[in-house]
């Protein structure tokens, strides 16, 4: 029995249980401000909903994005301490390629055209990354990005390259990101990175310091 414990909070909090390709339980909440207070209830729930008990698990797979600062460490966080209290196996994948391994096995990406994945970056722009089909392991090929642009940039980028791709809608979840993991383990290329990609500046920044002394009255 292999059993996954996937944690992603690139978008909202969602987290799954993956054991030998099937989704035994999964929990998505689309709120993208509450993954602190989310991420806990979140991986009891599914937990409680498998009948499964922490001890049976072998592995934990964090999503490393790319995605806003808060939202993304709280995931990597839980996973961290999740995986070191259990002295478990800790893996980290990007956010992006779990999507694109949905998108490749169903219907809608196009084999034959390459494959755009967004998603959502705040401030008016798009997080991507661009695939041209699966190797020979069933394992997402990204041939560009990940990377951060806004809409009209990343459409000139693309016919700047002449590239026309197919593109997909599908949300970025726990489920595909635990299922893309266990693609990696069978192929050898499992990552034990979970450092994050933010692939720009954090929003809150420490103030400057004030120049000059305050003069006393």
């Amino acid at each position: 029995m292999t059993l996954i414990l996937a944690i992603d909070t690139s978008f909202g909090t969602s987290v799954a249980l993956i054991e030998n390709g099937r989704v035994r339980a999964e929990h998505n909440v689309p709120d993208t401000m509450k993954h602190a207070e989310l991420i806990g209830s979140s991986i009891a729930a599914v937990l409680e909903k498998a009948s499964v008990n922490p001890n049976q698990l072998m592995a934990v797979v964090a999503g490393r994005g790319p995605a806003p600062f808060t939202g993304l460490r709280v995931g990597i966080a839980a996973a961290t301490m999740f995986a070191a209290g259990l002295g478990i196996k800790l893996y980290g994948a990007v956010s992006l390629d779990a999507i694109a391994l949905a998108a490749l096995k169903s219907s809608t990406a196009t084999v034959n055209e390459p494959l755009l994945i967004t998603a959502d970056a705040r401030r008016k722009e798009v997080y991507w990354a661009l695939y041209s089909g699966l190797n020979e392991h069933g394992l997402p090929i990204r041939v560009d990005g990940p990377g951060v642009m806004k809409p009209a940039e990343l459409e000139e980028y693309l016919v700047n390259r002449n590239v026309h791709p197919s593109r997909t809608g599908l949300p970025i979840s726990a489920a595909n990101l635990g299922l893309l993991l266990e693609a990696q383990l069978r192929a050898g290329s499992a990552g034990e990175d979970v450092s994050a990609l933010y692939l720009r500046a954090a929003d809150a920044v420490e103030p400057k310091a004030r120049i000059g002394k305050a003069v006393s009255g």
